[in-house]
């Protein structure tokens, strides 16, 4: 007997942002399709995904861009079902108060019933007002982060991470750490290979761990860095392997070594040295939670003249060794 789809209702409002609401529903939309095809597989005895658009008030609402979305059900109406998993996309249509307060008081009702629920970006604000979120860890988009810790002093706000789980609580930060917390719950619920087939469906990037720093290193470069130094740190990334000394990045950017180390530090508050360490060592977390990664062939990958090099440098930046990390967040040493 065919068991029913797991029901993943998202929230929505005047004023949500669009992709709040899309992210999440396209993760799990080919996450289930991946699995219909016979294309990644799902766990077993575990149901398949079914996104549920549910709607503050009854009938249409308008996103911030301009979209309209039609919810099947609403809360104004009172006929939403029981679900799975419930997400309340952020937008700064729920900071107004008459749709805050309304969210938030049928949370007070409503949110044990459902396995697990979940807000990406301002969508916290609703659940901060219910008062459920009392004495937990919580992320939201950077911008939003210091308000949101004024005005709900009861919460644990952690600024700079993509997305965070506390019990039965998931937030995540800004827009497409949406993406990051839905492939997330689908690695949570049927392992990390459909996770990452549903990611290469959507031609993510990457999948990445909710510890990571919402801004990362190439694009705190970028928004900091003159003219000169726009398409560095890109290229940077892109060539780990390659001698990134002084002097060979210098002569890319057309100055002086001591030109390029003065201008550099000055715009990035430490010296190239550093920055480079910093590139290497990020991509290196990044990598080590992969699957099938080596750590002496990862050594080689991004620049380090040996794996012993590589292992002392990790260690004494993380006071773990690339083993102990691997095991300790790769999907399968974290399950």
């Amino acid at each position: 007997m065919t068991r029913a789809p797991a029901g993943i209702g998202i929230l929505g409002y005047d004023d949500v942002n669009a992709l709040d609401v899309t992210g999440p529903a396209e993760v799990f939309a080919n996450a289930a399709d991946l699995a219909e095809w016979g294309e990644a597989e799902m766990a077993p005895g575990k149901r398949p995904y079914r996104v549920v658009p549910l709607g503050v008030k009854a009938g249409p609402f308008t996103s911030e861009s301009g979209l309209t979305f039609t919810p099947a059900h609403s809360l104004a109406a009172d006929d939403v079902p029981d679900l799975d998993t419930l997400i309340i996309a952020g937008g700064k249509g729920l900071r107004e108060p008459v749709t805050n307060a309304a969210v938030a008081q049928w949370l007070v009702g409503n949110a044990h019933r459902f396995r697990r629920v979940a807000s990406v970006c301002t969508g916290i604000y609703g659940l901060a007002a219910s008062g459920l979120m009392d004495g937990r860890r919580v992320t939201t988009h950077w911008r939003h982060a210091a308000d949101l810790a004024r005005r709900f002093p009861r919460l644990s706000v952690c600024a700079d991470a993509l997305f965070l789980k506390d019990g039965d609580f998931y937030t995540a930060a800004g827009v497409t750490a949406g993406i990051d917390l839905a492939l997330s719950l689908v690695e949570e619920d049927h392992g990390p290979a459909l996770a990452l087939a549903t990611a290469r469906e959507l031609v993510v990037f990457m999948k990445r761990p909710g510890g990571q720093a919402q801004f990362s290193e190439p694009l705190r470069f970028q928004s900091r860095a003159a003219d000169r130094f726009a398409d560095l740190s890109a290229w940077m990334l892109g060539n780990l392997d390659r001698d990134l000394s002084v002097e060979e990045l210098a002569t890319r950017v057309n100055l002086s070594p001591r030109q390029f180390r003065r201008r550099f530090t000055a715009a990035l508050g430490r010296p190239p040295a550093d920055y480079v360490a910093d590139l290497r060592l990020g991509e290196a977390c990044r990598r080590l939670v992969q699957p099938g990664v080596s750590v002496d062939t990862l050594a080689a990958a991004i620049g380090f003249r040996s794996a012993d090099a590589f292992r002392r440098a990790f260690r004494q930046r993380y006071g773990v060794s690339p083993s102990q990390y691997q095991a300790h967040f790769s999907p399968a040493g974290s399950s």
